[in-house]
């Protein structure tokens, strides 16, 4: 679908205002890879520094994400979120990734604090080592779709769920 197709089902072109608010929001993102074939996606916590950069922390030296983040030269994140069908925002991002020195991590401590970290990767960051990467902003692009497209007609007044009217007035 085009972009004019997109626009007359309600979907709508985000500002980087909003796509900045998406990232401030969400702590969650896809990063694709470069790989043979195929691109390799990870889904990854984050932190943003509220202007041009991501920050990715990585447990673990061996790793596939971090052979490959090691030699990108460009790679790309989709951040998203669903609240439902209707009510979505996505923002696709470009750029370069590149390890931060250790030396520079205690001045992104509050950047990282507000990415999400289950409770497995806190316990595995402890033990094993870790690596922070940093994915510079080149382009962005973003979506978002707020409500019923146009022409989509539900009837819900008086507690009517669209659903239908079996059973209605039996007493069961």
């Amino acid at each position: 679908m085009t972009i004019d197709q997109l626009e007359g089902l309600g979907v709508v072109e985000l500002e980087d205002a909003a796509i900045d608010r998406l990232l401030e929001n969400r702590r969650v993102a896809v990063l694709a890879l470069p790989d043979e074939g195929a691109p390799y996606p990870v889904a990854l916590s984050f932190g943003f520094d509220g202007d041009s950069e991501l920050y990715f922390t990585y447990v673990g030296t061996d790793g596939r994400k971090r052979r490959l983040s090691d030699r990108a030269e460009a790679a790309s994140v989709l951040v998203y979120g669903a609240e439902t069908s209707f009510t979505w925002e996505s923002a696709h991002l470009t750029g370069t990734l590149r390890a931060v020195p250790e030396s520079r991590w205690d001045e992104l401590a509050e950047v990282l604090e507000g990415a999400w970290r289950p409770e497995l990767f806190a316990r595995a960051a402890d033990s094993l080592e870790v690596a922070v990467y940093a994915f510079e902003i080149e382009t962005r692009s973003g979506f978002r779709h707020a409500g019923l497209p146009a022409g989509f007609d539900v009837d819900v007044r008086d507690g009517d769920d669209g659903v239908g009217d079996e059973g209605e007035g039996s007493e069961n």
